[in-house]
């Protein structure tokens, strides 16, 4: 495998994590904050534990994200059932709101470019998508080992 494809690659999925991100920033969301509140809405109800394993942040990160979006109505803090000095956090109505506009405007943002892009590169571009997430899935799995 060349190195200098592999690192083309890993700069190329930086960038377009950034570019994504940013489309957070008009609901008033850093993207951590947006990465937490998705992953809430997705995974729900989950434990501080949890939520920073599944984020890769740490502790003290994920208290203040959670801390953020609670004071801001997105999601709340709920007894756990089965340890009440424990929490769980859960999205709120307005939470899912948040997290359902930043998602369509991230959708429509890379179909908007996609669109412009030449066919032939659109068309690779998306039939690349199963190495991609292929891709995504064996990151998951090297950063829990």
């Amino acid at each position: 495998m060349d190195a200098e494809d592999v690192a083309r690659l890993r700069i190329v999925i930086s960038r377009l994590a950034r570019q994504l991100n940013a489309t957070s920033a008009g609901e008033g969301l850093t993207p951590t904050q947006a990465s937490v509140l998705g992953m809430i809405t997705f995974r729900g109800p989950l434990g501080l534990a949890e939520l920073a394993e599944l984020e890769g942040l740490n502790p003290t990160m994920v208290s203040r994200v959670v801390r953020k979006l609670d004071e801001d109505g997105l999601i709340r803090r709920v007894p756990d059932p089965s340890d009440l000095r424990a929490a769980h956090v859960e999205v709120t109505a307005e939470g899912a709101v948040v997290h359902e506009r930043v998602r369509e405007l991230r959708t429509r943002a890379v179909s908007e470019c996609v669109e412009r892009l030449p066919e032939e590169t659109a068309r690779q571009l998306l039939g690349a998508l199963p190495a991609m997430e292929a891709l995504a899935e064996e990151l998951k799995v090297a950063r829990a080992s």
